[in-house]
């Protein structure tokens, strides 16, 4: 069998992982030839296919970003799109893809699943949010970044007993935002699935400047306040239709400063948190779902995704993935309420 590899939407530690774990086991166990397609989905639309075999992923288990090249192509987005991915399939001999990605490639391998394209997913994304998995990697990698530099900026807030507000990724969901903020000791985490109060906030940063402490907010970028709307960088749409975010950081410290009377400055770790060097756990998460995904190629179970529930590998339908996005119980996020403030 010929299977054709990509890697698709934002760039996430973990790739060459899954990447190596796949050509690895698919050539050494299952006597699979792969290829390699380059930038997502553009690739499998242009004809981008490179040769992809062990030599080419020897090394590359510690390397952040992809080999392979990602993009935010939609090919669902024209109307030739699935019958181009088709014809490169065919120019090349590819027997299968695996698509490694979050919500918006998994939609699209669901969709080419449904018209006959043998694919399998695996899940990939900072942000922790794709539906029918425990974990996805890239998210620890994530976390730890962002907690080692909300670890760094409590320093520097205390010695100017300002506030700071420290914005992270988070469209939908606010896994980074809750976990980094709890493992950093932030006194305010805002996230996504909780509409924010302005006022309330700022009672909480008040009440921490009362005991001579200055208070670190973390705010996910997708959060948004109760009496407003999600603030967005600019009203561009990428191929998928989301909005570019990042603002609420600089909006939400100006908000603070005006309404307190005291100091507040912004820091917006971007890209940042999916760059570098993967995790132990994410590199190991990796590479199990690459492992898993050449198994079911080799068991020719097309349509799914591979999943982590518990401490095992499980396959689920594409479908499933493709359904919605995993976000944070509300449950979860008041647990951790008593540290607000």
């Amino acid at each position: 069998m010929r299977v054709g590899v990509l890697t698709g939407g934002g760039d996430c530690p973990g790739l060459n992982a899954a990447i190596r774990g796949i050509v690895r086991k698919g050539v050494e166990v299952h006597g699979f030839d792969f290829v390699g397609v380059r930038d997502g989905w553009r690739g499998a639309i242009d004809g981008g296919i490179v040769p992809l075999d062990v030599p080419a992923v020897r090394g590359i288990l510690p390397r952040g970003g992809t080999i392979l090249g990602s993009s935010r192509t939609n090919p669902l987005a024209s109307e030739d799109g699935v019958h181009r991915v088709r014809e490169t399939l065919a120019d090349y001999d590819v027997d299968a893809l695996i698509a490694i990605g979050g919500e918006d490639t998994l939609g699209v391998a669901a969709a080419l699943a449904d018209e006959g394209i043998r694919v399998v997913g695996v899940p990939k994304t900072i942000d922790n949010d794709v539906a029918g998995t425990d974990s996805t990697f890239g998210f620890d990698t994530a976390v730890n970044i962002a907690t080692e530099a909300i670890d760094r900026l409590h320093t520097t807030a205390e010695s100017h007993t300002r506030t700071l507000v420290v914005e992270v990724m988070g469209r939908h969901a606010g896994w980074i935002a809750l976990y980094s903020g709890i493992a950093g000791g932030a006194n305010v985490i805002l996230i996504p699935e909780q509409p924010f109060d302005v006022d309330q906030v700022c009672g909480w940063v008040e009440d921490r400047f009362k005991i001579r402490y200055a208070p670190i907010v973390v705010v996910a970028e997708g959060a948004v306040p109760k009496e407003g709307q999600m603030v967005v960088k600019d009203s561009a749409l990428d191929e998928f239709g989301h909005v570019r975010l990042s603002g609420v950081g600089e909006w939400l410290a100006r908000e603070i400063a005006d309404r307190t009377g005291k100091e507040a400055r912004t820091t917006v770790l971007g890209h940042i948190q999916r760059g570098g060097t993967p995790s132990a756990f994410d590199r190991w998460l990796a590479t199990r779902f690459g492992l898993g995904a050449v198994d079911a190629m080799k068991d020719r179970e097309f349509g799914v995704m591979v999943a982590l529930r518990g401490t095992d590998i499980v396959r689920v339908p594409l479908a499933e993935a493709a359904s919605g996005i995993r976000t944070v119980d509300p449950a979860l996020y008041a647990e951790f309420g008593v540290f607000f403030g």
